[in-house]
């Protein structure tokens, strides 16, 4: 047992280059697809809610009634399932700005992970990559206090059902918080590379 705890001791450094690696191809992978349309209608939610971002889109804020009568968000018209094309919803995309807005976002999620990537040779690229990635996390963990769709809707049914709202976090929630993870990484890293810096 002594032999494995001192093999592990040793390769720290390797680990904390594996976690660079991983936020590096989830970064790039994430931020890749954000220049595919059904990724970018997926944000609608997040943004358009967001006091952070809202402003990048036309529609930020627009109600309408939907088919009930109902006056709603206007971008809840407009979704598209991931799988499904509606050329009346992707017009509506493009009229408020999502695929422009989610290509730029792409590229600023690549560009994070690559400056945590290169922290494996360049402890102030690592720094810079670490601490972005934490102020990255706090803003996507933001989205559990300003967007409704992170938590289970009380949709009714043949009783009412009592597990709705907080805690019971939707799939979309349940994304969300997966980012404490890469929050926790970011400092990690930062710190790793603050420490070589200083040596």
């Amino acid at each position: 047992m002594e032999k494995l705890l001192v093999a592990f001791a040793k390769l720290e450094a390797n680990f904390i280059n594996f976690l660079r690696i991983s936020i590096f191809v989830v970064m790039a992978w994430i931020g890749g697809l954000k220049a595919f349309q059904y990724e970018a209608d997926g944000i609608v939610a997040f943004v358009t809610n967001s006091p952070f971002m809202s402003f990048f889109y036309a529609n930020s804020g627009n109600m309408a009634e939907n088919d009930k009568g109902e006056l709603v968000a206007e971008y809840t018209l407009y979704k598209n399932p991931e799988g499904k094309v509606v050329q009346k919803n992707i017009d509506w995309h493009k009229q408020n700005h999502t695929y422009i807005f989610s290509y730029g976002l792409g590229v600023v999620i690549i560009g994070i992970g690559t400056f945590v990537l290169l922290g494996i040779w360049f402890d102030k690229a690592g720094f810079i990559g670490g601490v972005l990635t934490f102020l990255m996390a706090i803003v996507t963990l933001s989205f559990l206090i300003t967007t409704p769709e992170t938590w289970v809707p009380n949709l009714g049914g043949d009783f009412p059902s009592p597990q709705f709202g907080f805690p019971y976090l939707s799939a979309a929630g349940r994304l969300v918080i997966k980012d404490i993870i890469m929050m926790a990484g970011g400092l990690v890293i930062a710190a790793d590379s603050a420490k070589k810096i200083l040596k």
